[in-house]
């Protein structure tokens, strides 16, 4: 009932806000009037993915308890280009990186959802 009423409080709050809004545009005559009644707000996003080293990523990868291949796989990428992460040769770079910094705030959700993706079967 407490999450009722709580939607009620802020849906009641967001029409009155909407209503004496309207009513403020009905007193407007010309555009230049606006930035006295409206509210602007820029935000700029720091989108651009850290680098990692390859410490880094080996510690992700172990985090995970994953071999290179699987979690080469999981990546999109060669086992090869993650040994050369892990072994400093080169670098990850562009989405990847991303990622990485995911798997690495909550490498127990990726953990798991690594193993929901897995096929393990027995050869005999």
């Amino acid at each position: 009932m407490e999450n009722r009423n709580e939607q009620e409080s802020v849906g009641s709050e967001l029409a009155g806000r909407l209503r004496r809004f309207t009513e403020k545009l009905k007193t407007i005559d010309k555009a230049s009037e606006l930035p006295e009644i409206l509210t602007v707000r820029k935000v700029k996003l720091n989108l651009q993915p850290r680098s990692f080293s390859a410490e880094e990523v080996k510690h992700i990868r172990k985090s995970l308890n994953v071999s290179q291949p699987v979690f080469a796989d999981f990546l999109g990428i060669s086992v090869a280009t993650l040994r050369d992460w892990e072994q400093g040769i080169s670098e990850a770079n562009g989405p990847v990186c991303r990622i990485l910094e995911e798997i690495q705030r909550d490498s127990a959700a990726w953990s798991s959802r690594i193993r929901e993706l897995s096929n393990v079967t027995a050869s005999c």
